[in-house]
């Protein structure tokens, strides 16, 4: 699947397959996203608990994509959405990993 940016204005879509997503932040630099070649992710909703599986590759993934939101510099409520289809895989429910400073 091909993707550019510059398709969705203000949104980022990320396919399954890619490997960066480069995102700006508001008043800040770049946010890159880098998935694990072969990343399988999928998120369940077991109406109390939410259940988070993956493969090694899709754990390093989204230990890289919180790091990233963890990085100096990076604004409070800088988010990623993640849904199925678009960066998890089919029958997932959606996640949005968000950084909040709020105490």
């Amino acid at each position: 699947m091909s993707f550019d940016e510059a398709d969705i204005p203000g949104a980022v879509r990320v396919p399954v397959e890619s490997t960066r997503v480069v995102a700006v932040g508001e008043g800040g630099g770049p946010l890159v996203f880098d998935w694990d070649v072969g990343a399988r992710i999928k998120v369940r909703d077991l109406g109390g608990e939410i259940v988070i599986e993956a493969n090694a590759a899709g754990l390093r993934t989204l230990a890289g994509h919180l790091l990233v939101l963890a990085g100096d510099g990076v604004f409070d409520g800088a988010h990623l959405h993640l849904e199925a289809g678009v960066g998890l895989r089919e029958g997932s429910v959606g996640l949005v990993l968000e950084r909040d400073d709020e105490e």
